[in-house]
Parts: C-alpha cells; sequence; structure tokens
C-alpha cells in the first residue's frame, strides 16, 4: 500500500490523505449516535486526552518554531 501511495503524485496522495483524516474523523464521530450515556470517568479521562493534545500541538507547531527562530543570529530579544 505504501509503495502505491508513494507512486502517486502529490495531488493524488494529499487527496488521500484528506479521505484517511475525514473517514477515520467520521468513524470516531459516529460513535455518539450509538450511545445514550457516557461514563463520567470516560468523559473526563476523554477530555483529558482532547487537552494533552492540543496543549502539545500548540508547543509543537507554535512555540517551538518561534524558539528556534529567536535563537537564529540577527534576531532581537
Amino acid at each position: 500500500m505504501l509503495t502505491s501511495l508513494q507512486s502517486m503524485s502529490p495531488v493524488a496522495q494529499a487527496f488521500v490523505a484528506t479521505l484517511f483524516t475525514w473517514g477515520m474523523t467520521a468513524l470516531g464521530a459516529a460513535g455518539v449516535f450509538f450511545t445514550q450515556t457516557v461514563n463520567r470517568k470516560l468523559l473526563s479521562g476523554m477530555l483529558g486526552f482532547a487537552a494533552g493534545v492540543m496543549i502539545a500541538a500548540s508547543f509543537w507547531s507554535l512555540l517551538a518554531p518561534s524558539i528556534e527562530m529567536a535563537r537564529r543570529p540577527g534576531c532581537r530579544h
């Protein structure tokens, strides 16, 4: 599968990756339709996991690159 994905054009690769992430998001969200109630501990765990993912994303996408840019010569700090 990986070899066939590598042989595609970059636009086709992006399209396949977009469809994959859309499908996984839809699959995860579809669980809402099959549950009546959610265990409070499970809900707390899921919210904590989501918060951790968002903190990690903000660090690796925003803070780490800006720290690296600040270390470059010619940058005032």
